[in-house]
């Protein structure tokens, strides 16, 4: 088993790892940290789920769902898609420029067009909990959230959002852990980027131009109080 075979099963089920998943992490550090990361990560949406329903809320749901077919509950730490050059990203950034952050988002979002037209919107309080382990504070909605799923980013694991705002749809990738400097920017093909440092890691906006860009910069730190 190589790396980006152990991050395809890792991120499918992170609970269970058949034999040669095991065999490969206990002798490559690399995977052995990738598999905690995403153990943490889920962890974290477990403890923001587990929040109790208020008194009557099952059945009103089960009200709501009457006549309906029950979509089946998608595992959210399923990536859609991976990518060698994300999964397999151990020491990408130790060679490449300034702007290398803000590049390896575009491409991230460049590889999962799909990301756009999918809907499998997140608990309010689970997208809250990522924003709170980064070390933000959201004071008020970003905008309608259509997707939110964990995907491989360098050596760990990064959140991919998709949400609506009023210039759009725009990307918003959160990836803790992960120190970022200053800020970084970029523009590639069609695309621009804006990654941003955090206390628990860093965030990257991406859309299709500049302009946009820094609109949804502007929405992004009106209505999120970042850390540093």
């Amino acid at each position: 088993m190589n790396c980006l075979e152990f991050h395809r099963e890792k991120l499918a089920d992170p609970r269970r790892l058949s034999a040669a998943a095991a065999a490969h992490a206990r002798q490559c550090n690399a995977c052995t940290s990738f598999a905690a990361s995403v153990d943490e990560a889920e962890r974290d949406l477990e403890r923001a789920l587990s929040v109790p329903a208020p008194d009557g809320f099952a059945d009103r749901v089960i009200l709501a769902s009457r006549g309906r077919q029950p979509r089946p509950r998608v595992l959210w730490a399923l990536a859609a898609s991976l990518t060698l050059a994300l999964a397999i990203g151990i020491s990408w950034l130790a060679f490449q420029p300034g702007d290398a952050y803000a590049r390896l988002a575009i491409e991230h979002v460049a590889d999962e067009p799909e990301f756009f037209s999918m809907i499998d919107r997140p608990e309010p309080e689970a997208f809250r909990t990522v924003v709170r382990n980064l070390g933000g504070q959201l004071s008020e909605s970003l905008g309608d959230i259509r997707l939110m799923k964990l995907c491989p980013v360098e050596d760990g694991v990064g959140y991919h959002v998709v949400f609506e705002t009023p210039e759009g749809m725009a990307t918003l990738i959160l990836v803790p852990g992960k120190k970022l400097a200053r800020a970084q920017r970029a523009s590639v093909e069609g695309w621009s980027a804006l990654a941003r440092p955090a206390r628990g890691g860093y965030y990257v906006i991406v859309t299709p131009s500049e302009e946009v860009t820094a609109r949804v910069d502007r929405l992004v730190s009106e209505r999120v109080r970042w850390e540093i």
